[in-house]
């Protein structure tokens, strides 16, 4: 690597595709981010299309204009990576043409679910791979075999989301341990494909793509992909993982007891340990590390990106145009306004998402509580924002409880990090809430900055990623925990975990439609 090299990653978000621009010190250069939402197939309920074609375009011109930005040449670029959301995949045929695919949320598989819970299928999946059904492979694979068999007698390969985008660079098929665990189809102990629970839900055998180590170069840049992106013919491709792990590689939770928060569209309450750390309820998940011999264990939080853009959009014009007009981003403005609203927002009670529960993963009907529509000034923009706010960071602070009685350790720190974490309020109401010190970090899109790590173990410059975080890793800002809002918030948390399942239960009436309810819940 020369001082003019630049490391190029790539990410296929729940929320949006972005392009990501280091320097060979792990400074970021610049970013373009282009956002998109997934897409229902009309005639095929909780269905999330992926559309290839659409991400790659966007991909394409984000590489392109992010090169721009930076204002250097695409033969300065010395390595480029993907990562992506975890557990959605594509389905290639034998000619390499990508034939299905899908996002991470995708629910089509409901019924195929229940009838794999009513032969008791299930349990070793999850003793082996970390995972339930609602987001697993094999529900949505067999969907396929029954409602569209063609496309699946014709499927050869099956990538995850991110190893498509490093196909789409290298025309080469690969998986690491982080991504391809995501799909609950790996043996967590042995850190490759599970030739047990494929057997056993009757999948295809040969269409797993080959397990490499995050920091192995996989390719380079093909002559189409050049063409197409503007990126060097022949640049190095290295595989990197999934996002939630990178950002844990990207924050420096590179070893066993580290807490972290990895807050965007939806957020990861995560625990990094030295093995696979099974949750005998089935509530929460593990998958493999990015890192040689560790795995961490999450709760995720659902949507929580996604609830604030709907609030921004919905009812924030007149933010949005202080925002334009100040030249901030919008949700500065929407934070500022939260800021004067006390813990609990005036009483208001978010109803979004919920405590992962794997085993029976549902989310009741989007909602607000105790709206007061006497008491405008009491009531309004400015409280829903900072409850949406509130509702994730219970979420959080509920994820950290059973961790710790998991794991046996109780979370003395946690490092926040991702595109929620760039606020001056949300770290706050974090640390508030649970009550322990947040550290935010300088780079907040530390999905990125771990698949950068791993472009720099792949080039030669790091031994491996613990060393690449040990150089590049640094806190901005610690927020220490008030006291008194901490035990202010502890009735209301408890007032929320008493309200939920009473929603849900409006929702299993079938009064109410969720936020989103995993196959079979």
């Amino acid at each position: 690597m020369t001082d003019s090299s630049f490391l190029l990653t790539l990410d296929a978000g729940t929320g949006s595709g972005r392009a990501v621009l280091f320097d060979r010190d792990g400074r970021q250069v610049a970013v373009v981010q282009h956002e998109w939402s997934p897409r229902e197939q009309p005639d095929i309920p909780g269905s999330q299309v992926f559309d290839t074609d659409q991400a790659w375009a966007i991909f394409t011109q984000a590489i392109r204009a992010v090169i721009a930005r930076a204002g250097i040449r695409p033969a300065q670029v010395a390595g480029v990576t993907a990562t992506s959301m975890r557990e959605g995949f594509v389905l290639y045929d034998r000619a390499g043409a990508e034939r299905w695919a899908c996002f991470n949320g995708d629910a089509r598989a409901a019924q195929v679910v229940t009838e794999l819970q009513a032969r008791g299928l299930g349990e070793g999946m999850y003793r082996r791979g970390g995972d339930w059904f609602g987001m697993a492979a094999a529900p949505r694979l067999l969907w396929i075999k029954a409602h569209e068999p063609e496309l699946y007698a014709r499927a050869a390969r099956l990538t995850m989301l991110g190893d498509w985008v490093l196909w789409r660079l290298s025309g080469e098929y690969a998986t690491d341990q982080s991504l391809g665990s995501s799909s609950a189809l790996f043996d967590l102990e042995a850190r490759t494909w599970c030739e047990e629970t494929i057997v056993e839900f009757d999948l295809p055998r040969d269409i797993y793509p080959p397990v490499l180590e995050s920091g192995t170069v996989l390719g380079r840049v093909t002559a189409a992909a050049a063409a197409e992106t503007g990126l060097a013919e022949g640049t190095p491709v290295v595989i990197s993982g999934a996002d939630t792990q990178l950002a844990l590689a990207g924050v420096g939770a590179v070893t066993p007891g580290a807490y972290t928060i990895v807050g965007g569209s939806f957020w990861q309450t995560t625990l990094v340990t030295a093995r696979p750390l099974i949750d005998p309820e089935i509530r929460l998940r593990t998958l493999c590390h990015v890192l040689p011999g560790q795995w961490m264990t999450e709760g995720i939080g659902f949507l929580h990106g996604f609830a604030t853009r709907w609030l921004r959009d919905g009812f924030g014009r007149w933010e949005r145009e202080q925002a334009a007009a100040r030249g901030v981003d919008a949700y500065v403005v929407l934070e500022e306004l939260a800021s004067t609203v006390p813990p609990g927002a005036h009483g208001l009670v978010p109803i979004f998402s919920d405590l992962m529960n794997a085993r029976r993963w549902k989310q009741a009907a989007p909602s607000f509580l105790q709206i007061d529509i006497l008491s405008p000034q009491t009531c309004g923009l400015k409280e829903f924002f900072r409850a949406l706010e509130e509702n994730a960071a219970y979420v959080a602070y509920g994820h950290s409880q059973r961790l710790a009685a998991l794991g046996g350790q109780e979370a003395r720190q946690l490092t926040f990090c991702g595109g929620s974490s760039k606020g001056f309020l949300w770290p706050q109401i974090v640390a508030d809430v649970l009550g322990r010190p947040i550290h935010v970090p300088v780079v907040k899109e530390a999905t990125a900055l771990g698949a950068a790590m791993c472009v720099a173990v792949g080039l030669g410059q790091f031994a491996d990623v613990t060393a690449a975080a040990q150089q590049w890793v640094s806190v901005e800002r610690t927020c220490q925990p008030d006291a008194q809002a901490h035990a202010a918030y502890r009735p209301y948390y408890e007032r929320w975990r008493r309200l939920y399942p009473r929603l849900l239960a409006l929702v299993d009436e079938g009064l109410l439609a969720p936020l989103w309810s995993a196959p079979g819940a």
